[in-house]
């Protein structure tokens, strides 16, 4: 078994999930990446990783990515659930199917891959989850209604999950990010007013706070969502 942790990456070809890799990869993990594309796996191989094209909403492709991980690898130490865009319409414009789609994106997306990766984290003793979530989880936005309710199910999942699973050493934890970039440097200054700290945050200082949650330097805290949104929440 290599010495190195092994990270998975659902939603690694681009945004936060491409950071993540970066990220995982500059801190000494071996990335398994994967997205619809194939830019994920393309992305992990260029930083000594490997990785397959696949969705978040099958559960072949989530078996498939955690096997490809042991078979290469021979360990998962963690694993970061992050996903696509579902419909934005007013509320009572979205239809049954943007519904469907949206728990498949936001909140199935983790409940599957759970169930998939928790045998091997008992039998490895421990390991780390770590969703993106979204800043406005708990206080709704009506730009993106299936985001905020399917994530908002998804903040009670996780606690139901670590009171189980915390005493083996599974630990689960969903960040909250408000409004991301890739360079928050052109992001005009109006569309940032509402925030305290007057700027978008940069989706490799998200990634940072997603490989702490993942690592040991986190090993107390579980069953958490994480506001990382500059202030932009209002609610205690």
């Amino acid at each position: 078994m290599p010495d190195k942790k092994v990270a998975i990456v659902i939603g690694g070809g681009s945004g936060i999930g491409a950071a993540c890799v970066r990220e995982f990869a500059r801190s000494g993990y071996q990335v398994v990446a994967m997205s619809p594309s194939g830019s994920a796996a393309a992305l992990a191989t260029e930083v000594g990783g490997t990785g397959m094209a696949g969705s978040n909403r099958s559960v072949e492709d989530l078996q498939a990515v955690v096997d490809l991980a042991l078979s290469t690898y021979g360990r998962v130490d963690t694993v970061m659930n992050g996903s696509g865009h579902a419909a934005r319409k007013p509320i009572l414009e979205l239809t049954d199917d943007d519904w469907r789609e949206g728990l498949d994106l936001y909140l199935l997306n983790v409940i599957r891959m759970t169930r998939i990766i928790t045998p091997h984290f008992l039998a490895a003793g421990g390991g780390t989850i770590v969703n993106i979530s979204t800043a406005r989880a708990f206080e709704p936005n009506d730009m993106f209604p299936v985001s905020v309710t399917f994530r908002a199910g998804m903040a009670s999942f996780i606690k139901m999950y670590a009171n189980e699973y915390a005493p083996h050493g599974i630990r689960i934890n969903n960040v909250l990010p408000g409004f991301v970039k890739e360079d928050p440097s052109t992001i005009p200054a109006e569309w940032t007013s509402d925030i305290p700290m007057g700027r978008a945050q940069s989706t490799a200082e998200l990634a940072r706070v997603i490989r702490f949650l993942a690592s040991d330097e986190s090993k107390f805290i579980t069953g958490q969502n994480i506001r990382v949104d500059g202030g932009v929440t209002r609610s205690i």
